[in-house]
């Protein structure tokens, strides 16, 4: 097929019924972009000879050094099947796990998706990633079994296994798919179950036998539709380097002319345990048990299998020409006398089987087009958050059928979806790209020039003129004559030097990647952006009755307005101007950036609500710290990193409380692409990055049953320890302030000796605390609920939000059992840091009921306690939770955030002046507030509620002299906090204290003659192996293994060196784990003494991390330089 015109695509972009939206998906290194080059040089983009080296799609330079896809890029290729023109918009994607975000970019624009597979490697980590993916977004799979050469080239394997080879790969590809669909049947169940529960009940008391249905509704449910069979023609195999590809249509069709057997009795019995009777002609079954050969074997695969041995293996040049003749396929003669045969191979496969005519024609038969969306996948898109789509607004639910229609009629409401923001240089872009000249443009310049030698030649004539009548003349207006000259040039110079400077300024241009849902989108339209947290019902009050965003309102939270200034089609590489794209397209959006961050919905309707956010498989968990060389190219850096931010759907851009510019990213190659960009594109200066900071946590365990030598413990080391603490304590200067408890239970008083807190540190169960974790949306949602309700507004609660939150508070209830958690559910204060963190504050203060932090469950609201008292605590009551927020946001082992710790706070007494003095000091407040007249008047105020406190505090003066003297510390919120984090602080202090590290799962495909130096490597740095087992028919061990996240620097190129590049891991942030060993262990018994010497100076791991992460926050670190300098060693014994 020749280069398709641009007229032709815009064309085709109008007919949503033969688009297909689809994306390249699998693990790293399976093929994907030398696929993308076999179908883009179908359409003449590219050569075909280039096809598989040249990576077209990859058009980073880093991409092509490092031989991965970095980001998702976009090409539209036409494609006629049978009688029909059909427009593909293919989006490549990475297959790295550090760039699984930009899959997920890719997958919400599609409807449908190839996933590709290694026939050696089979079904790997990422590919189970990918399938989970498109199964979320409810995208359509196709699946393109690659690299089938390898099979006969390297593995050497008869075509009878390579097809038992085969039929193992579709069986793991399907067990992926069927598993996630297992587990949707499953939820569904389960929540028809909790409707049906109640009828249930009542026949059960009519008839006493209960018979259990175990079948869980599995059977019931179709699935067929879901898995991959090549007799489904969803199943195409490949080999995307040689050029080849084929579906079992194209083989049923022409054995079906040639044997004279239906083509559609072929298609069901090509694949699967049928073999041919030659005797009889019929096709039967059972070929296994008779030992004959499949039908694919002897039809399909032999065929391939001899050819690749006359070209590739013998170089049989008879066999080869008979091959070619037979066929009816032309070979050229520079082809045939190529010294490498893959040349020729891949000019005959090229046109036997191209790959490009399976893969596409694939994709137009079995890929749904943008019409047959699924009502299913708009509803999930449309109802965001806990909402459920049955409660939005009436019009909201009426551009369900917009989505349904994509319609491209005039009054259709315009929907868009950006998946992520890239950058492409300004020079890259339609307008600004050279054209070829026209004749009339090639006259015009030639004119010119002619006219500008002419100009030169005649100044060059009176200049020398001029001279001779100068050198008659004399020497004074020769001076002056150059002076002039020298101000014209400077003047030019500085015109050009300006130029350069506002090119490189605006160098940098942001597009937005979409798709049309609904409507028809025009250059110039003006529309909504709907920022993630708009609420459709919100805007539709706020709003005038029939709005356009051509008269934008500008008080609607999360709305704004903005007008599309140009949009292009997206052909790898390049961009091309359009006017207008109908419903159902993937496009480019210019002139988004000062509106769009990463990703967002756009709308000519108001009513349109946001889309759900995007689902990212891997979190950004690798930090570094950066700073410019030179600190006066700050302002660069800043601009840099915010641009960044923007151009990358998971790269983190902030500032810490240390000042530091933090990058955050997803692994180390996403790293170094990240600074990359930072140096050449964004910032382009020089940058110094830190070494990355490795995040830890801070916990407290029960204390341990047996020492470090596996001795059982006596009670005198415990009570030692507490000693040790009160000692220490005592050392302090609060020390008549501070008392603790033989239990482990922390009073502290604050310094006006007004208030008294007594808190205890529990360690939570890992269960709860992993729960805690995985719940943060609906803690943060819980929070929201109780800080609207104790402002006393109504908030409107979708039933599954509600349901989410009782299931949490349920599963927290199992999962805290004992005497020692009884109601401790009931009595959560406060959850931290940051009000929705693995740590909880309990309410066990004697007499003090505060509202439940449950209350949006109860239907019945107690009615408001009165009383000056309860509204005084009330208000200290925040005081409390500050000061626990603070004390979980930086614990005080390395100022890290606590993990899995309870605080329990089991008194808390509060003197009444305190409550006087709050009084004042808000007082206080509020004139301080109301008077600005001059500094004497401001004086004065302050004064006097000084004085009324003093008066206050006078009352307790007999029992307390110290409290006359109350203010110097200020009001007593502010004491409150301070004293219920440093609570918080000692409780966690008395408990046996322990570092919790990050830890990265890693999967490791490995040969069996590297696997020990793959464990040699594991163990070196800190991991250990979970399993490892070898997968079927290939020689390939796969290790799951975890490893610290402090450890896995250089680790993926530490692996490839040892290996010799036979090895490559893949590292996907897993989980929290405690380490083992206490930082602050000291031998404190006999047997310790003896198994680890006085100083116990072998290496301690979390002491190691713990004094790394100190040293890089600046805080004290108990090390010695040099420890008995007079016994050092020297080299006299050698002489």
């Amino acid at each position: 097929m020749g280069l398709t015109s641009l007229d032709k695509i815009i064309a085709l972009q109008r007919s949503p019924t033969n688009i297909r939206n689809l994306c390249i998906l699998a693990h790293v290194d399976h093929g994907k972009t030398t696929l993308a080059d076999c179908l883009v040089a179908s359409n003449g983009i590219i050569s075909s000879r280039l096809a598989g080296k040249l990576r077209y799609l990859d058009s980073r330079e880093d991409e092509q050094i490092r031989g991965i896809t970095m980001k998702s890029s976009a090409i539209s290729l036409h494609y006629r099947h049978g009688d029909q023109d059909y427009l593909l918009n293919l989006i490549d994607s990475p297959g790295h796990v550090d760039f699984s975000s930009e899959v997920s970019t890719a997958v919400r624009l599609c409807d449908g998706a190839i996933v590709v597979v290694d026939a050696v490697e089979g079904v790997c980590p990422q590919t189970q990633a990918v399938l989970r993916q498109a199964w979320l977004e409810n995208i359509r799979p196709c699946l393109v079994i690659n690299k089938i050469d390898r099979l006969i080239v390297e593995l050497k394997l008869t075509s009878q296994e390579a097809y038992t080879h085969l039929q193992k790969i579709l069986e793991q590809v399907n067990a992926v798919t069927g598993s996630l669909f297992t587990s949707k049947v499953l939820e569904e169940r389960a929540e028809k179950e909790k409707g049906e529960e109640e009828e249930e009940k009542e026949s059960e008391t009519l008839n006493g036998d209960q018979v259990y249905d175990w079948s869980a509704g599995l059977e019931k449910t179709d699935d067929s539709h879901l898995y991959f069979s090549p007799d489904q023609g969803n199943v195409v195999f490949a080999s995307a380097i040689d050029g080849w590809g084929f579906s079992i249509q194209q083989f049923a069709h022409i054995y079906s002319q040639r044997m004279g057997i239906k083509a559609d009795v072929l298609l069901k019995t090509l694949w699967g345990d049928f073999y041919l009777n030659a005797k009889a002609k019929k096709i039967m079954k059972g070929a296994q048990a008779k030992g004959k050969k499949q039908l694919f074997v002897q039809l399909v695969l032999d065929n391939i299998w001899s050819l690749y041995d006359a070209v590739v293996t013998r170089r049989d040049k008879e066999k080869v020409e008979k091959v070619v003749t037979s066929l009816g396929l032309k070979v050229m003669a520079r082809d045939s006398r190529h010294s490498d045969p893959k040349v020729l191979l891949s000019a005959i496969c090229s046109q036997w089987l191209p790959i490009s005519h399976a893969v596409l024609s694939m994709a137009c038969e079995k890929l749904p087009s943008p019409l047959d969306m699924s009502a299913e996948r708009v509803e999930k898109l449309m109802s965001v958050g806990a909402r459920q789509f049955d409660t939005l607004p009436e019009q909201t639910q009426e551009l369900k059928k917009a989505f349904l229609q994509c319609s491209s009629k005039e009054n259709a409401p315009a929907i868009i979806f950006v998946s992520k923001m890239f950058n492409v240089e300004t020079k890259a872009l339609p307008q600004n790209r050279q054209r070829p000249l026209t004749q009339e443009e090639i006259a015009q310049r030639r004119e010119l020039a002619r006219q500008r030698h002419a100009d030169r030649l005649t100044a060059d004539q009176k200049a020398a003129e001029s001279h001779e009548d100068l050198n008659q003349s004399g020497s004074a207006p020769q001076e002056a004559q150059p002076a002039g000259h020298s101000t014209a040039k400077m003047e030019i110079r500085t015109l050009k030097d300006s130029k350069p400077e506002e090119e490189e300024e605006h160098k940098e241009t942001f597009i937005a990647f979409a798709r049309v849902y609904s409507g028809v989108v025009k250059r110039g339209q003006r529309v909504f952006v709907l920022g993630p947290k708009y609420d459709p019902a919100q805007g539709l009050s706020m709003l005038p009755e029939g709005p356009s965003a051509s008269q934008c309102v500008p008080e609607v939270p999360h709305l704004s307005c903005c007008s599309l200034e140009s949009l292009y089609l997206l052909m790898g590489r390049e961009l091309e101007d359009l006017e207008e794209v109908p419903a159902g397209n993937v496009l480019g959006i210019g002139g988004l950036e000062e509106y769009i961050l990463k990703s967002a919905t756009l709308s000519t309707s108001p009513a349109c609500p946001p889309f759900t956010p995007l689902n990212f498989e891997a979190t950004p968990i690798v930090r570094v710290a950066i700073e410019p060389k030179h600190p006066s190219e700050m302002p660069k850096l800043v601009r840099g990193m915010r641009l960044l931010n923007q151009a990358d759907p998971c790269a983190e851009v902030l500032i810490q409380e240390t000042g530091e510019h933090v990058l955050v990213t997803a692994g180390e190659v996403h790293l170094q692409r990240c600074l990359d960009d930072l140096r050449e594109r964004f910032a382009k200066i020089e940058i110094s990055a830190s070494k990355p900071i490795i995040p830890f946590r801070e916990t407290v365990v029960r204390p341990p049953k047996v020492d470090m030598v596996n001795e059982d413990l006596g009670k005198q080391q415990k009570v030692a320890i507490i000693h040790q603490v009160k000692e220490e304590a005592s050392q302090g200067r609060s020390s008549d302030t501070l008392h603790v408890d033989p239990s482990g239970l922390v009073t502290l008083t604050t310094p006006n000796r007004l208030a008294t807190v007594s808190v205890r540190a529990i360690p939570l169960p890992k269960e709860a605390t992993d729960l805690l974790e995985s719940s943060t949306e609906l803690i943060r949602t819980l929070e929201q609920l109780n800080m609207s309700l104790r402002e006393g507004k109504s908030l409107d609660v979708s039933l599954r939000t509600l349901e989410a939150i009782a299931g949490l508070k349920a599963q927290l209830e199992c999962l805290l059992p004992g005497r020692k958690w009884r109601n401790a559910v009931e009595q959560i204060w406060s959850f931290g840091p940051r009000r929705y963190g693995p740590n909880i504050l309990l309410n066990n203060v004697e007499g003090y009921q505060r509202p439940s932090l449950w209350q949006c469950l109860a239907t019945v609201h107690k009615a408001g306690e009165s009383g000056a008292q309860t509204t005084a605590i009330r208000d200290f009551d925040n005081s409390i939770v500050s000061g626990f927020q603070l004390a979980t946001l930086s614990g005080p082992m390395c100022e890290e955030p606590l993990m899995g710790v309870c605080f329990s706070v089991e008194r808390w007494d509060i003197q009444s002046s305190a409550l006087s003095q709050h009084q004042d000091s808000l007082e206080e407040d509020s004139i301080s507030n109301e008077t600005s007249v001059d500094s004497n008047m401001e004086r004065s105020t302050k004064i006097s509620p000084q004085m009324e406190g003093m008066a206050a505090g006078l009352s307790q003066a007999k029992r307390r002299p110290e409290a006359a003297s109350t203010d110097c510390y200020g009001p007593v919120s502010g004491q409150l906090i301070a004293a219920m984090k440093e609570a918080c602080r000692h409780a966690f202090l008395v408990q046996p204290q322990r570092l919790m590290a990050a830890m990265y799962t890693c999967e490791i495909m490995a040969t069996a003659e590297v696997l020990g130096r793959v464990y040699g490597v594991i163990g070196k740095r800190e991991g250990r192996v979970l399993h490892e087992e070898m997968k079927e028919g290939t020689e390939m061990f796969i290790i799951k293994a975890i490893l610290p996240v402090a450890e896995s620097f250089g680790f993926a190129d530490e692996i490839r060196k040892r290996t010799s590049g036979l090895a490559s891991p893949q590292l996907v942030f897993s989980h929290w784990e405690v380490i083992s060993s206490d930082p602050y262990w000291v031998p404190t018994t006999e047997e310790e003494y003896l198994h680890f010497g006085e100083k116990a100076d072998s290496a301690n791991q979390a002491l190691k991390y713990m004094n790394a992460v100190r040293r890089r926050k600046g805080l004290y670190v108990e090390e010695k330089i040099v420890e008995h300098a007079e016994k050092q060693r020297t080299l006299s014994k050698n002489k």
